[in-house]
């Protein structure tokens, strides 16, 4: 059989007739610049709503007034369905909606709440789930607003309240906003495109039922009618072949050819992986030679980097923290070989980096070099000037040879010392971005230690902390003679030595006896992606003050990268002016011409037109050369693990917040976590990361849960397809099936050969705090391949066929049982085994009400009478239906069924 050419030549690929779908993607038909000149606030009137309380009348909406505890619509009750009807002046493209609120938080606020639009009353799509936060501020949602890459027109609005923040307690809208397009010129093109393509769609159900109850005549009819094509004449092709005919053979062929030609890939895209865990190097112990061991891979450790250069085959791993120490040795890994290669056991020894943990490693393909910034520093070492400056190194692979681009990249308008960040590079221009990560500088030092004990009086004391604007890098409290004024006198005097003598060399001891911190110093314990937890000095200014008014020490923090445990916002928390000295912003670094330049402060309030980014630790970071994006996911801040998931446009400056981790609809999304790692597939549009350190909301503390999802970047949609919550004290280190929940630990991505590789980590044993672990594993995502559905294809294919042999002719069917069915049948698979003798059933049946395949669990009901040729068709049609699920949308009719369709 020769196939047809595909006639839309791929213009129309993803279109879904079967269904209404809409994106929030910009439109292709409006004009962009026309598009944003257009936007403004829409007009509307409260038309209906489901119930209404007291005197809290729907129309309240229409005002924004915070202070009044009374404008707001109630309903009468929170059980469902409850919804307020708003009807625009006249049919716009709504683009966001605005929910305002009353000037404190409010247990009626919603937390959770779904809106649909549409151009009727009867006729609407869901265009957001999403929730309010229980606070004071006005939200805006952006709305899905495109209909098949078109503008989606509505005329009517309706809110949902599905649950308050109060339990038992009923819904309130307080203000209502809705921006979008209204002018005439945008809009009426696309009223008329969706109402006609509404129209087309109806009329392609109705063909689709009308032929598969065989009514072939009314069928014929309305098509030459209508002049409207049921779906792709392949298709049509594929329905006369085996519905019409019986054809089996032919359909069979048909297939086997749309599978060579790649039909299915669409269909092979859509589906969830399955990871196959495989351990590597189990077969390498190390040897001894003239009784010294000969190291033959790389030791436990956590906190490590590790590159792969995909074009040769080799995985990198430098440095490391192995419970006791920082680690400088060097390793090579060969994919092809499966053998590990230590180029250096110390760089430090030869030119190169330090021993370090936290920092970062990137390869830079173009050029055959490996950068690596930043490290993590144990207290006692930061005081030393030459240690707090952020080195930066470069090593060769050709030459095997250390360079060091710079002793301090602050000094170039780079970042300062910092751990925890984020490097991605553009191969392209050959621009390194540093994202996030934590200060190490003394001045960031100090301040922090300065503000958490400030913050810490202050929410003691209950008094509230104002930014002064002329004093950016400290909070200072209302003043009165009181303790806390004496705190902020002490925090004048100090921020004055600072100034004077410079922060770079500012070091003040706290020797000052405080229980629980060994020592006798006034120390925070801190801790990051891999270590124990350390200590760190509270300026003595601060600490007499503690002592002399009974303030206890900063809290004993158990959180990951310098932040306490816990989540949420706290009134003892670092404000948002002293964050910008604790976390390092976004930076580009131009290698040809050896320069930076900050692209991104960490500010919470950003200047007139600009995006801010909030800056963090233990986030993830990846960079799609071919969109021109950095994907940004999670992470922590202060004592506050975030969701949140954007990208930065490199060239535009622009960002897009895909989202922003607050919102209650987005349950199926990565949970809040630290030390994630990511990995990106530019080919297949594909993020992957693969949890460590989780937040779990009923808990208090952390726990180590592994989990791996999958982002796809055109669909924005997430999957998990990997969860491991297994530790305690099972033998892990004995089994080879899957690792062990762990964290710190670091995975890089082969993109050629579509394979992850793991090693070492954390597994967080209480039991043994020094624990690391040096386990190496490959990970395999799979989906099911092309032959496995044409092999199933070809399955349902010959049960039909022999369910209407043994209906006709029991010894034919019998030998065909024997033959064709057999040999796709896999006879060391129980299930298919049992289901393959069943069919024997088929060929001796009691009565007609056995005639039917044993594996079909489902219940059918015949309300019409029909032939047994009709009934032929009918089930011909069905297993039509269940073929055609495997080609390209575009390409098959509608997936829905109109008697579905009718209200009941």
């Amino acid at each position: 059989m020769e196939m047809m050419e595909l006639e839309d030549g791929g213009a129309n690929r993803g279109r879904k007739f079967s269904s209404v779908v809409v994106t929030g993607s910009n439109s292709t038909d409006v004009n962009e610049n026309e598009k944003i000149c257009s936007w403004k606030k829409l007009t509307y009137s409260v038309v209906k709503c489901s119930s209404y309380s007291s005197s809290y009348y729907p129309e309240n909406v229409l005002d924004d007034k915070p202070k009044d505890q009374t404008s707001r619509w109630s309903s009468d009750s929170n059980t469902p369905p409850q919804y307020l009807l708003l009807k625009l002046q006249r049919a716009a493209i709504v683009r966001s909606i605005t929910f305002g609120k009353y000037e404190k938080n409010h247990v009626c606020n919603l937390k959770k709440f779904r809106v649909d639009g549409g151009l009727s009353e009867e006729s609407m799509v869901e265009l957001l789930e999403s929730g309010l936060k229980n606070d004071n501020n006005p939200e805006t949602f952006p709305l899905k607003y495109e209909v098949n890459n078109r503008p989606y027109p509505c005329r009517f609005i309706k809110i949902i309240p599905l649950q308050s923040w109060g339990p038992s307690f009923n819904f309130s809208i307080w203000y209502v906003g809705l921006n979008g397009i209204d002018k005439l010129a945008t809009v009426q093109p696309s009223v008329e495109q969706f109402i006609a393509y509404r129209e087309r769609e109806a009329i392609r159900v109705c063909l689709k039922h009308l032929r598969d109850h065989n009514h072939i005549e009314a069928f014929e009819s309305l098509q030459k009618k209508t002049k409207i094509q049921l779906e792709h004449p392949l298709m049509t092709h594929l329905y006369n072949t085996l519905v019409l005919s019986g054809d089996y053979v032919g359909a069979e062929n048909f297939i086997d050819q749309s599978v060579r030609d790649g039909l299915f890939q669409e269909f092979i895209s859509l589906q969830d992986y399955k990871p196959i865990w495989f351990p590597l190097g189990l077969d390498s112990p190390d040897v001894s030679c003239n009784d010294s061991p000969v190291l033959s891979r790389p030791g436990m450790r956590g906190g490590h980097q590790m590159c792969v250069d995909s074009s040769t085959g080799i995985i990198y791993l430098f440095g490391g923290w192995d419970g006791n120490q920082d680690l400088a040795d060097f390793w090579a890994y060969s994919i092809s070989d499966g053998s590990w290669t230590l180029l250096s056991e110390n760089t430090e020894n030869e030119g190169g980096p330090s021993p370090r943990s936290c920092h970062k490693l990137l390869l830079n393909p173009v050029r055959r070099q490996i950068f690596t910034l930043g490290r993590y520093l144990d207290g006692q070492c930061r005081p030393h000037e030459n240690m707090v400056k952020s080195d930066f190194y470069v090593y060769d692979i050709e030459t095997n040879k250390w360079t060091l681009i710079t002793e301090d990249t602050a000094s170039m308008g780079g970042p300062e010392l910092l751990f925890d960040h984020q490097l991605c590079i553009d191969d392209e221009k050959e621009i390194i971005y540093v994202f996030g990560g934590r200060i190490q500088s003394d001045r960031g030092i100090l301040l922090e230690s300065l503000n958490a004990s400030l913050n810490h009086q202050a929410a003691r004391m209950g008094v509230a902390i104002d930014r002064n604007e002329d004093r950016n890098y400290f909070p200072i409290m209302n003043r009165e003679n009181n303790p806390q004024d004496r705190m902020a006198a002490a925090a004048d005097n100090l921020l004055a030595h600072m100034r004077n003598v410079g922060v770079q060399n500012i070091n003040i001891d706290a020797p000052i006896q405080r229980r629980g911190f060994p020592g006798g110093d006034a120390r925070a314990r801190i801790l990051r992606d891999d270590r124990e937890p350390q200590m760190m000095d509270v300026p003595r200014a601060v600490a007499g003050e503690m002592e002399a008014n009974n303030v206890p020490p900063p809290a004993a923090h158990g959180g990951v990268g310098g932040v306490p445990a816990g989540g949420g916002n706290n009134p003892s928390s670092l404000s948002s002016a002293n964050s910008e000295l604790l976390y390092s912003g976004m930076y580009a670094y131009h290698i040809p011409t050896n320069t930076w330049s900050l692209l991104r402060c960490d500010v919470s309030t950003p200047k007139p037109g600009v995006q801010s980014i909030r800056s963090r630790v233990g986030h993830s970071m990846l960079f799609h050369p071919g969109l021109r994006k950095l994907y940004i996911f999670a992470g922590q801040r202060s004592k506050e693990y975030l969701k949140d998931f954007f990208s930065y446009n490199v060239d535009m400056d622009e960002l897009e917040i895909i989202s922003d981790g607050q919102r209650k609809g987005e349950c199926n999304w990565p949970g809040a976590g630290f030390t994630q790692r990511a990995t990106i597939d530019q080919d297949l549009n594909e993020i992957y990361v693969f949890s460590g350190l989780s937040r779990d909301k009923d808990k208090r503390d952390e726990s180590v849960q592994n989990s791996f999802w999958v982002f796809n970047i055109i669909r924005k949609s997430w999957s998990c397809i990997y969860r491991n919550d297994t530790g305690g004290d099972m033998n892990w280190f004995s089994q080879t099936v899957e690792p062990c929940p762990r964290f710190a630990h670091q995975l890089v991505y082969d993109d050629n050969a579509k394979l992850h590789y793991l090693f070492g980590g954390n597994p967080g044993r209480t039991k043994d705090p020094k624990l690391r672990l040096d386990d190496f594993w490959s990970l395999k995502l799979i989906r099911p391949t092309a032959d496995e559905l044409l092999k199933k294809c070809k399955l349902l294919l010959r049960n039909q066929k022999f369910e209407e042999l043994a209906s006709k002719d029991s010894l034919n069917a019998l030998i065909y049982l024997q033959t064709s069915l057999s040999e796709l049948i896999d006879h060391e698979d129980i299930e298919q085994t049992n289901e393959f003798q069943r069919l024997t059933l088929l060929l001796f049946p009691k009565d007609e009400s056995t005639r039917k395949l044993p594996f079909d669990d489902s219940e059918e009901f015949h309300f019409l009478h029909r032939t047994k040729d009709e009934e032929q068709i009918f089930k011909r049609s069905k297993l039509f239906d269940s073929l055609v699920q495997y080609f390209p949308v575009f390409m098959t009719q509608p997936r829905v069924n109109l008697v579905n369709l009718l209200p009941i």
